[in-house]
């Protein structure tokens, strides 16, 4: 089944932004050059249908991706005829500019024209996004970071700009900042099916945003206890933490990988380290299992990993839509546990 161009194409893989990127000359012509924007107008003519202009947007997205900057272009143009150069239409004009680009010489132009922007109108946040994005992508990430504090400053409660906070003190290696501005995420958006997280690929199509934003969580959790290399206090308040998230992530969503791998991973570098439990250091911290508590997720993650890896890679009803690499990551991750020349 094709993608739909009603959802964003942001996270597919590219053999189905391609798919979609191939539908924009039909798009174009079987749709109206020019809407007017008049009411009186829209009297005499069809009724003007929103879901037009989404798949404008998402079809910039896609031809961009797949190097048909003609056609995105094309559709940016009955953007601005329709609804001039408002806010969110810079931004998409802006980003065909960055994809354009070719050099840092043009990339800096096109940031000085961002600063432009800015000045006459501060408050322009897709212009701001757009620009932080250029910063990061340009390697300059303390200032991608500071213009995303700023950001937040104005806008506290932008799960998005949150999430990508995260990302970026995660590639600097500061796990600490980047777990609390992740739970910033949570807490901005606990029951979400929509999250937008720049960090996290859906492994299914029906993974909502919460459960991601839970295994993320635990993945930062993990990375922080391991990073150091020593076994205490900190790594098992971290570990402890890592398995609540994952295990909230899959009890959010029955059949989600990044879940499943996760606790798989945790539990089994746990049963390696035989690392024993802890008391509490408050009321409030959530203590490591025991031993046999742990062995018992590492069954259910194992088992579970395998029947996703199997229904997967037998492309069975049901079981499609998982991310091709993220399988096989899994398949490896279980194949250590398997004996000498037997593979699940």
């Amino acid at each position: 089944m094709a993608p739909s161009l009603i959802r964003s194409p942001v996270q597919l893989p590219p053999a189905e932004a391609l798919t979609l990127s191939q539908q924009a000359p039909a798009i174009l012509q079987s749709s109206p050059s020019t809407v007017s924007s008049s009411a009186l107008s829209s009297l005499f003519s069809a009724a003007e249908k929103p879901e037009l202009w989404i798949q404008y947007e998402n079809l910039i997205l896609s031809c961009l991706r797949t190097g048909d900057d003609r056609a995105a272009q094309e559709c940016l143009n009955r953007l601005v005829a329709r609804f001039g150069n408002n806010d969110r239409v810079m931004a998409l004009g802006g980003l065909i500019k960055e994809a354009q680009a070719q050099n840092n010489g043009e990339l800096e132009t096109i940031l000085k024209e961002y600063d432009q922007m800015l000045e006459q109108n501060n408050a322009n946040l897709p212009i701001m996004k757009r620009r932080i994005a250029l910063l990061r992508s340009m390697g300059r990430l303390s200032d991608a970071g500071s213009a995303l504090v700023q950001l937040l400053d104005f806008s506290p409660t932008d799960s998005e700009a949150w999430s990508e906070l995260s990302d970026l003190y995660f590639s600097q290696g500061l796990y600490p900042q980047a777990i609390y501005a992740m739970e910033e995420v949570l807490i901005l958006a606990p029951n979400a099916w929509n999250v937008r997280n720049a960090t996290v690929k859906q492994s299914k199509p029906y993974a909502n945003g919460s459960s991601q934003v839970h295994a993320r969580l635990g993945e930062l959790q993990y990375m922080a206890a391991t990073a150091s290399g020593v076994i205490n206090g900190s790594y098992q308040k971290q570990m402890a933490e890592a398995i609540k998230r994952f295990s909230r992530s899959i009890e959010l969503c029955d059949d989600y990988l990044r879940g499943y791998y996760g606790l798989k991973l945790v539990t089994k570098r746990l049963l390696k380290d035989n690392t024993k439990p802890a008391g509490k250091v408050d009321d409030e911290d959530f203590t490591l299992p025991d031993s046999s508590t742990i062995e018992r997720l590492n069954e259910l993650a194992t088992a579970k990993l395998a029947e996703i890896v199997r229904h997967s890679s037998a492309q069975d009803r049901g079981w499609k839509g998982y991310d091709a690499a993220e399988v096989a990551a899994a398949r490896e991750l279980l194949s250590e546990d398997a004996p000498s020349g037997i593979e699940r």
